[in-house]
């Protein structure tokens, strides 16, 4: 069995010419720091507490997925989810992974006759009105996904949603284009299916957005469209398994969060840049930026003292971004850490043709392939970064399967959480995000909101 692997010698010293870690910290000083990071996460796993890693083992509720989604497919020409953040980009990712970024321009034939999957996650209202301008609203499915119910962004979509399908169906058969992904005993969202009779399913309560792909938050949109979920779910119970250990070098998650957090905090490294060598990886850079970013930006640790804290990711796409990013990360300043990663098993790795052989500037590239240009790329960037002493590391995937996918996943977020306790902060809470939602509730009038001064009124600071 190959499985997702971590290649981390760009990060130390005899590879960086001096700069980077002691190797032998591995063993001291890190794997001492990492021994009470991973202490604190499995006693908070234990409680129930991490409930996204139970997720992988929650078999009887992905059979429940799995039903209700074959009960789906085959009805429906589109599902289309309505979302936001977590409730969206892990979706996103599992169809742009597995199925590619054009799913939705194949034909019905080429699908298998499963539905397109749309992600409306956000409320731009070009893009709302354009989308439900152009599906055929009689055999589109709405998956609204929210698991408090009161989500503004995700309500508004669902009102403007419903009130289509009343438009063009009456009152009655719009129940039948929807369901809900919610709490499962509170919330609005809750109270209109009950009420309604329209299908709901759980998101467990322990278990937040942007540690909910696995969940059927995830799941059940994947399922409809014709990924195998059961093969996700394998690929991160077995990372789960791995991530178990508490030596160091013996853990993926340990290693990956223990060598990001010494480069923000003892190199001067906060800039963390996941760099994927795939089209089909784009959006899991983008699930990566919100997981980092929400779980480890902190003003204040757990216990309550001021710290500020926090490294920045930034997603971007390999070979695309060395045209864009690389001189930056090459010769800029030195507060920045590459993660790669990097992908085999192409499908098609499509030969390029030495149809050019009189021109030298072509002529090498005949007889290679796109799938060889692409790695030689990466391994070129890499060793460029390396050679001036610039800190990467690689996470390599043997193929995009969707085993390995979910490998990824849990590999990720399990470094997320041993990295806020080695941060000393709480990755599960989100209370800067909390002061945004008050205030757009306050501002459209919500009952028991009251209605802020925002400070952008008439002033004299204007050009």
């Amino acid at each position: 069995m190959t499985r997702v692997t971590l290649d981390y010698a760009n990060m130390l010293t005899p590879g960086l010419g001096g700069r980077g870690l002691d190797p032998q910290a591995l063993e001291g000083e890190l794997n001492e720091r990492f021994r009470e990071a991973f202490q604190e996460v499995e006693e908070r796993r234990q409680s129930g507490e991490m409930g996204f890693f139970a997720l992988p083992y929650a078999l009887e509720a992905a059979r429940t997925v799995q039903e209700l989604a074959d009960g789906f497919a085959q009805w429906f020409e589109n599902l289309v989810v309505l979302g936001i953040g977590g409730s969206a980009l892990g979706t996103t990712t599992l169809r742009d992974a597995l199925l590619g970024p054009s799913w939705n321009e194949l034909d019905e034939e080429t699908r298998d006759h499963y539905p397109r999957l749309f992600v409306l996650d956000n409320v731009d209202p070009r893009t709302v009105s354009h989308l439900l301008g152009r599906l055929d609203l009689r055999r589109t499915l709405f998956n609204v996904v929210s698991k408090s119910g009161s989500t503004a962004e995700t309500m508004a979509q669902y009102m403007v949603v419903e009130g289509r399908l009343r438009e063009s169906l009456g009152e009655e058969p719009t129940r039948g284009h929807f369901l809900f992904t919610t709490d499962p005993s509170a919330g609005v969202l809750r109270r209109i299916a009950e009420a309604d009779g329209i299908p709901a399913l759980e998101v467990p309560p322990n278990v937040g957005g942007r540690f909910s792909v696995l969940s059927s938050v995830g799941l059940l949109p994947a399922a409809v469209v014709g990924i195998d979920i059961f093969q996700v779910l394998d690929g991160a119970r077995d990372m789960a398994e791995r991530c178990r250990n508490p030596v160091l070098k013996e853990n993926p998650a340990g290693i990956l969060a223990s060598l990001l957090h010494h480069a923000d905090l003892d190199q001067g490294a906060p800039i963390h840049v996941l760099m994927a060598y795939s089209d089909r990886l784009r959006s899991f850079a983008a699930w990566f930026q919100q997981l980092w970013a929400e779980s480890l930006g902190k003003a204040r640790d757990r216990e309550g003292r001021e710290v500020n804290r926090g490294p920045t990711p930034l997603p971007a796409l390999g070979a695309t971004d060395q045209h864009s990013l690389l001189q930056l990360l090459m010769e800029g300043p030195r507060d920045k850490v590459v993660v790669f990663v990097g992908v085999g098993g192409a499908m098609d790795p499509v030969e390029i043709p030495p149809v050019r052989p009189d021109l030298p500037a072509l002529s090498y590239l005949g007889g290679h392939t796109l799938a060889g240009l692409l790695r030689t790329e990466m391994d070129a960037s890499r060793e460029a970064l390396r050679r001036e002493g610039r800190p990467n590391l690689l996470v390599e995937v043997p193929d995009l399967t969707p085993r390995a996918l979910g490998e990824l996943f849990m590999l990720f977020e399990i470094a997320t959480v041993f990295a806020g306790a080695l941060y000393g902060i709480d990755p599960l809470n989100q209370p800067g995000v909390e002061l945004g939602k008050r205030l757009t509730y306050g501002l459209l009038g919500r009952e028991g909101f009251e209605r802020p001064e925002t400070g952008t009124g008439d002033h004299p600071w204007r050009v």
